[in-house]
């Protein structure tokens, strides 16, 4: 993405103007949706430590995550939480096991009328909560405030102005609508869809068929096995999805198979990249150290296969996974075990299809 190299009154008045919209957390994609968003409206970007804070704004870029994006004149990067008092779109895009102390900790600043969005993609481990619910629980406010935003949106990509899509998961229509026109330009289309649950099972399950994924490319594979893997991974996510009452259709979507053809196939994925490391033989514990930012399926496994358990869903990809990351097993054990499992039929284990799915999943 080039710097804006405009300047003048307008531009210095947008600059200095109260930022009323604040992404919290200094990530990668963090990073690239405050650069968009403050090529319209003046933005904050605001980072846990000051120091941090402090070598972002000087140096106007986010060399770790985003080498070469420039920051816009409207985007202003600070450690100051008090910057969230003027906000009425706030956006959250931290690690998912920081999310609900993050959270917690600046909710006494949050204004009551200020949307929320996720842009978080797991699964809390010891409550097996989806994002947005985390976010509501942290923040002690009504789920229906909280959006989340999920979809093939790998952040290099995006920073660089190339096009790409997103959905935005909301049970209320009206802020669904709120954050899409904030959000949305030629580049990065918006979508909407009432099925929140679903969008964020999608942004959270993907991650870890992605791993999967990786590992059979690590192996050579090829396209044809790499294909069969993907899509009995999609199924896993479809069936874990409806039996937590998401709607089945979500699934075909850019949250769904979208984010799932990118993060499997993209070098940019830390997830695919992480495979990528295993398929070599080498232990979680120090690939971790290596990735330079979150492979979320890595920490959303364990709670995604909690929650299968007790839905009474079969997840063997996700299982095979948890045993390469956690137990010890290799990655051409685990895939050959999944190549010896019996075959059946393609639908079998999906519940019969009853017509449309509802518009939206039931309050939980």
């Amino acid at each position: 993405m080039q710097r804006d190299e405009r300047s003048g009154p307008a531009m210095e008045t947008a600059a200095s103007a109260p930022a009323r919209v604040v992404v919290v957390g200094t990530g990668g994609w963090g990073t690239t949706m405050a650069i968009m968003l403050a090529a319209r409206e003046p933005v904050a970007l605001l980072a846990r430590r000051s120091d941090k804070a402090d070598r972002l704004q000087s140096e106007r870029e986010n060399r770790e995550k985003l080498p070469g994006a420039a920051f816009p004149p409207g985007l202003v990067v600070t450690a100051d939480s008090s910057v969230l008092n003027t906000a009425d779109l706030v956006i959250f895009a931290v690690p998912s096991a920081h999310l609900r102390t993050t959270v917690a900790r600046l909710a006494p600043q949050i204004p009551a009328g200020a949307d929320l969005l996720s842009l978080v993609k797991g699964l809390e481990r010891d409550t097996l909560l989806r994002m947005s619910e985390v976010i509501a629980q942290a923040a002690g406010v009504d789920q229906r405030r909280v959006a989340a935003l999920s979809g093939p949106n790998l952040a290099a990509e995006i920073a660089r102005g190339l096009p790409a899509s997103a959905v935005i998961g909301a049970r209320d229509p009206a802020l669904a609508r709120r954050i899409q026109a904030r959000l949305g330009s030629r580049a990065f289309r918006v979508y909407v869809n009432a099925d929140i649950v679903g969008v964020e099972l999608c942004g959270a399950l993907k991650n870890i068929i992605a791993i999967a994924a990786g590992a059979a490319d690590g192996l050579g594979f090829g396209d044809n096995g790499k294909a069969g893997l993907m899509t009995r991974g999609l199924a896993e996510m479809i069936r874990l999805g409806m039996a937590a009452g998401a709607n089945p259709l979500t699934f075909a979507g850019l949250s769904g198979i979208g984010d799932v053809i990118a993060t499997c196939g993209s070098g940019l994925s830390r997830n695919h990249r992480l495979g990528l490391e295993l398929a070599k033989g080498r232990r979680w514990a120090e690939i971790e150290a290596d990735l330079h930012g979150v492979a979320e399926g890595a920490y959303t496994v364990v709670a995604a296969n909690e929650l299968a358990s007790r839905l009474g869903v079969e997840m063997p990809i996700a299982r095979e996974v948890q045993r390469a990351l956690f137990e010890g097993k290799s990655v051409q054990r685990c895939l050959v075990d999944l190549l010896s499992r019996e075959s059946k039929d393609e639908l079998a284990d999906l519940p019969p299809w009853l017509g449309p799915a509802v518009a939206a999943p039931p309050e939980r």
